[in-house]
């Protein structure tokens, strides 16, 4: 007898034995590699949370809804417990960081699964230019080597690093700027100009996601509008978008915020006015008027959005309070200008007048971290702690600190209203951004006392306002962390549970979750973060980091 063909055995499955044989074994072989069992699921879109399972596949979702057990090489069961997409960190200032703590792990505790970098003007990519050798040296007293020049071999570093979460990296216009002319206090020329589009060109062919500016900082002060719309129009049309770091987030809020807008509307890219606020007791009540520019932007067809942190304290460098002629030409030519005595005479008067404007006096101004050893009993103390320590006027203890350490001092300023703070949360236009890094209470960060949006800016969303709060519903909430930055962003692929998702999750307790960093104890994970998954595998249990580094390098296509 004629033996049958293969595919005749496919096409007549049980009509003989071995047919079915073949066909059982099809059937009974797993569908998925791994399903999350009984959960509730908060699927990033804003819609009501519902029962249903996931199963996974490799780095991908393979099926939301009922799933029987013998469908998956493993179980894991999660009742009580809700499931959501990887949080998408998108502000955040890991682009050395990441390199010095490749586990992520005040990111990945928290269930910040991919983090957007590059942000206020400054990004590791690409790197050239007159002052090279002083970033070099900043970053070789992270312990960071460079080993890269573009955007490209920056992502080949990373990817040679294996790093814990997703990286998705922005090109900085400050950086872009002193790679061509240095800190310099002028327009470019058109010459400059054309090189710095080259530049932004060969960035976003790359991968980069956009563009961003940091306008109170140097060389973004120095920068016209006229730059920054050039610059953004080539950005727009690669399909990427602009975040900004505006002029001024005080007494000229609503200029500041009003610039942003109008760069958006003459380029057509998207917008992103970073961490959103109105600093300073003075300048609270702009807070209203900020968000209403942003709705009628909106109405108008510019695609503007914000983010903002939930906390009434930023972190910044102590030389925001020095004029644009003191911080031109590096940290060099300023430390010989505060040695000037006749400037140093002017500067007293004129950031004394600044630190109350904002934050609004010297006590709240803390020292969160110093690079000399001498130095560092001073870090958490503020400014009039110190200037009683040391014997002289707040604002002689402020020049003296940034001589001392060569401009390099953070400090976390207590400047902002907590109703203005959930205000901005709730408005449908802000998105959950931390300003934060990747960091672990180990190494040099130990050093240091970081503002607590590092470890806990999400789980302080989840559980202090959405729970104890109720500023919004659970589903919002986590459309604010996903879906929403993933669209602004242009990920297409995360920010969503759904079959052909990647599985970025974060399983979560939304009873217990809650913050544990505070600004006097600042490195501690959260608490009710479960299990954190990035790319399909396991990065965080039981309030644990696995040692797991399955974190990417996304770059836009």
């Amino acid at each position: 007898m004629k033996r049958p063909s293969r595919r005749r055995f496919l096409r007549d499955g049980g009509r003989t034995l071995l047919g079915a044989a073949l066909f059982s074994r099809i059937e009974l072989r797993p569908a998925f590699d791994l399903a999350l069992v009984g959960g509730t699921v908060v699927d990033g879109t804003g819609g009501a949370p519902f029962r249903a399972d996931v199963g996974i596949t490799g780095d991908a979702i393979e099926a939301v809804g009922a799933i029987s057990r013998e469908s998956a090489r493993r179980i894991v069961d999660v009742p009580g417990l809700h499931v959501a997409p990887g949080f998408i960190d998108i502000h955040t200032h890991s682009d050395s960081s990441i390199l010095a703590y490749p586990g992520a792990e005040s990111r990945a505790m928290q269930g910040v699964t991919t983090e957007v970098t590059g942000n206020c003007g400054s990004s590791a990519a690409p790197f050239a230019g007159a002052d090279l050798e002083e970033r070099r040296a900043d970053l070789e007293e992270e312990g960071i080597g460079l080993r890269w020049t573009d955007l490209a071999s920056y992502c080949e570093v990373l990817e040679e690093t294996r790093i814990a979460v997703n990286q998705a990296p922005l090109l900085g216009q400050g950086t872009l700027r002193k790679n061509a002319i240095g800190s310099v206090n002028r327009p470019l020329t058109p010459e400059e100009l054309d090189g710095v589009l080259r530049a932004v060109e060969e960035g976003m062919d790359q991968g980069a996601f956009g563009l961003s500016t940091g306008l109170e900082y140097v060389p973004g002060r120095y920068t016209p509008a006229e730059e920054i719309v050039a610059m953004a129009r080539v950005v727009a049309r690669r399909g990427g978008f602009y975040a900004s770091h505006i002029r001024n987030e005080e007494a000229s809020l609503l200029e500041a915020v009003t610039e942003a807008i109008e760069i958006g509307r003459l380029t057509g890219a998207r917008v992103e006015i970073s961490h959103l606020k109105a600093a300073g007791r003075a300048n609270w009540e702009k807070q209203a008027d900020a968000l209403g520019l942003l709705e009628s932007a909106r109405r108008g067809g510019v695609g503007v959005l914000a983010d903002a942190y939930p906390y009434t304290a930023y972190s910044t460098g102590l030389s925001i309070f020095l004029d644009d002629a003191t911080l031109e030409g590096g940290s060099k030519a300023m430390g010989e200008r505060l040695r000037d005595p006749a400037t140093r005479a002017r500067l007293r008067r004129e950031v004394g007048e600044r630190v109350v404007a904002d934050p609004g006096d010297f006590d709240l101004v803390v020292i969160s971290r110093v690079k000399t050893p001498p130095n560092r009993p001073l870090v958490g103390k503020n400014l009039a702690q110190i200037a009683s320590l040391r014997g002289v006027e707040p604002v002689e203890a402020l020049l003296a600190l940034l001589e001392e350490e060569e401009g390099s001092v953070s400090f976390i300023g207590h400047g902002m209203s907590p109703a203005n703070v959930e205000t901005v949360l709730a408005h449908p236009l802000v998105l959950i951004g931390s300003d934060g890094a990747s960091m672990a209470p180990s190494g040099r960060a130990a050093e240091s006392r970081p503002h607590p949006r590092s470890y806990g800016t999400f789980a302080r969303v989840l559980g202090h306002f959405c729970r104890d709060r109720r500023l919004f519903d659970l589903a919002t909430a986590i459309k604010k962390m996903t879906s929403l930055p993933a669209d602004q962003v242009g990920l297409r692929d995360r920010g969503r549970i759904g079959r052909g998702k990647k599985a970025d999750l974060v399983v979560f307790d939304a009873a217990k979750v809650k913050d544990e960093a505070t600004f006097d104890d600042p490195q501690r994970y959260p608490t009710g973060i479960a299990r954190v998954y990035v790319n399909g595998a396991l990065v965080v249990e039981s309030g644990r980091h696995t040692g797991a580094r399955t974190g990417r390098v996304l770059r836009r296509t």
